[in-house]
């Protein structure tokens, strides 16, 4: 998460206490128990040091798709770098499951305007689509006035990129985030429902996302936060399972590749077992 990243430095990453295993298998049984599948998007370095809960997510139904190695967001990278950060990730996640991921998520959203060489590497990569432009402002990522539906990209290499922003409300000129994260966490479940339904009555779907952590009521404590870093940190974890619960129970759910090749009548990467 952005705001561990001043706290704590790479090299102590495998120093501090994980619920990665423990909270993702709390997921897993949920997603078994109302019969849907999801995309996992998966850092680099969690698919090294954990490619038996990678190869049990992917043989549960799943799809894994790459959300970076390290988590660093793009636009504090070089390209070079970028390009070798999500090759090396890329890596990870097929030496993990057996095939290579078809999708990409930045780490923070942090795929926009401002790095629009990103886009054609992640096709040069051999990623069928991206899923990492958030059409809000924000005082981490954002793209404004970035578009608000599944789109395709395409480059005068010949390649192309197709595009699944995070999903938004527009109300009264703004896009109103609703999809996932705190949004989803903290709001209260009519307001969530209600979004999501005045988006599927106009045709759209909606991306929701959550975060393995999200589902700890006791998550490990990080000292030093203020409280607005600890209200989107920690707030609402006690009871987001039951809300997600609820969202499973009255909407249909599928996994991102299955419906990017479902709207586009094309065949996208990923092979279930």
């Amino acid at each position: 998460m952005e705001i561990f990243s001043d706290r704590y430095s790479f090299e102590d990453w495998a120093k501090l206490p994980s619920t990665l295993v423990h909270n993702s298998r709390l997921l897993l049984d949920l997603f078994e128990r109302k019969s849907v599948r999801a995309t996992w998007f998966v850092l680099g370095w969690c698919a090294e040091r954990h490619p038996d809960l990678i190869r049990e997510i992917y043989r549960a139904g799943h799809e894994i798709a790459c959300h970076s190695y390290r988590h660093r967001q793009v636009g504090t990278l070089t390209p070079e770098a970028f390009r070798a950060d999500t090759e090396r990730a890329r890596d990870a996640v097929t030496g993990a499951v057996g095939v290579p991921p078809s999708g990409y998520r930045a780490p923070s959203w942090s795929l926009d305007e401002t790095v629009p060489w990103a886009f054609e590497t992640l096709a040069e990569l051999g990623f069928e689509y991206d899923s990492s432009i958030f059409p809000i402002k924000h005082d981490i990522y954002g793209m404004p006035g970035g578009p608000r539906h599944l789109f395709k990209m395409k480059f005068d290499s010949g390649k192309y990129l197709y595009e699944v922003p995070a999903s938004t409300y527009r109300l009264f000129g703004q896009n109103l985030p609703i999809g996932g994260g705190g949004y989803l966490r903290h709001s209260p479940y009519w307001y969530s429902r209600r979004m999501i339904r005045r988006l599927n009555s106009q045709g759209h779907p909606v991306v929701v996302y959550v975060h393995p952590w999200e589902f700890d009521p006791d998550p490990p404590g990080v000292k030093g936060l203020s409280a607005v870093q600890r209200f989107r940190t920690y707030g609402s974890t006690g009871t987001f399972v039951y809300k997600l619960e609820r969202l499973l129970d009255e909407f249909e759910f599928a996994c991102m590749a299955d419906y990017i090749a479902f709207t586009t009548k094309k065949k996208i990467g990923f092979d279930r077992q």
